[in-house]
């Protein structure tokens, strides 16, 4: 059976089930393939595939041979389907890219807060203490590094931060103290 262009849009519009497998058999690789390029996605391009001869069954009654070939206007609606998908896209990761900015602002200031509280108590620590901890913790300093620098014996340095950290979890009145000063100092 020879089948034209205009026999397939007289089933379509006939509302015969056959036109829609047989436009699906002709033409689903290339508009697959308009799909793809714009999407840049398998998954989403199958979808919108699907969406694309839901559409043109649905509205198969409104389609003009005098305005354009069968194809051209099926490219169009697979066209237009592709372009809003990867827009919902694009819309999707732009909000989550501004969610995660908020999260981190969020962060960070809860990091500075911290900060400034943590300051505030090393500067209640006797002077020696607060000297290891600045060197070790501010200034990025090893242990090693600090003796050198200072002359104060290494055993004497790993003592008074053993003491500082401990007058810490007193304050703090917790156990993690130590997680939460690498935490804040290194990761911010």
């Amino acid at each position: 059976m020879n089948v034209t262009e205009e026999n397939i849009v007289q089933q379509l519009k006939a509302g015969d089930k056959k036109a829609i497998a047989y436009i699906y058999d002709k033409w689903a690789d290339p508009l697959y393939g308009v799909i793809y390029n714009i999407c840049k996605d398998e998954a989403i391009a199958k979808d919108v595939l699907q969406d694309t001869f839901v559409k043109i069954w649905e509205k198969s009654n409104t389609y003009d041979a005098k305005k354009s070939k069968l194809f051209t206007w099926m490219y169009q609606i697979a066209r237009n389907k592709a372009i809003d998908a990867y827009r919902k896209i694009k819309k999707s990761r732009t909000e989550n890219i501004q969610k995660a900015n908020l999260i981190v602002s969020s962060i960070r200031s809860d990091q500075s807060l911290y900060h400034s509280e943590l300051a505030k108590h090393i500067s209640l620590l006797d002077p020696k203490y607060q000297e290891v901890l600045k060197s070790l913790f501010y200034e990025g300093l090893t242990q090693l590094e600090m003796s050198k620098k200072t002359g104060i014996a290494l055993g004497t340095i790993k003592t008074r931060l053993r003491i500082a950290l401990r007058e810490l979890r007193g304050i703090y009145n917790e156990p993690s103290i130590v997680v939460m000063i690498l935490s804040v100092l290194y990761g911010g």
